[in-house]
């Protein structure tokens, strides 16, 4: 079995989380097998690693696991993004639809400086709301989006269609269902 496979069968699925309707994609499972771990985080850095981001940008909070992990295999600094009101210093805000409501994402004024190229890493790419609003707040600091890497990608929610037509990038998923 490959690393793609290995991941899917690894991810459980729990209904009406996080409200009716809804089936969740759990990567906890993923997260106890440490071996399965390292070769996903290994996946994405090797796509990655001849583009040679300036930054990870990753999105609260399951984006933080693997986003930060792949910011130390690329020796690059992290940035976290975060829902409203979580970082204690001067933020960029971005209010985005997500494909269960409506949110806001904030970023550091200074966490990424022009001119960077930042990769924008998620755990899942659902409606792309998440990873958009990510990449205009990395806009908005100057800097440009280097790519959008996810663990998953729910193509039945079109989300990869609107990063691709919003920002004329191709995102990479390790799994898509």
């Amino acid at each position: 079995m490959n690393v793609a496979e290995s991941i899917k069968a690894s991810l459980r699925e729990v209904r009406d989380y996080p409200k009716p309707g809804i089936v969740f994609k759990d990567i906890t499972p993923l997260l106890a097998n440490p071996e399965l771990m390292r070769a996903a985080v290994q996946l994405l850095a090797d796509r990655y690693r001849a583009a040679k981001p300036d930054a990870i940008a990753a999105c609260e909070a399951r984006g933080f696991i693997f986003g930060s992990i792949l910011a130390m295999e690329l020796a690059v600094p992290f940035v976290p993004v975060r829902k409203a009101g979580k970082l204690p210093y001067k933020t960029l805000k971005q209010d985005y639809a997500l494909e269960y409501g409506h949110a806001t994402l904030e970023m550091h004024i200074d966490a990424v400086q022009p001119g960077w190229n930042v990769l924008v890493h998620d755990d899942v790419l659902a409606t792309g709301g998440t990873a958009a609003a990510t990449a205009k707040l990395i806009h908005f600091a100057g800097g440009h989006v280097a790519g959008f890497s996810f663990i998953i990608n729910l193509s039945f929610l079109l989300g990869e269609e609107k990063l691709k037509h919003e920002f004329g990038i191709e995102p990479y998923s390790l799994v898509t269902f």
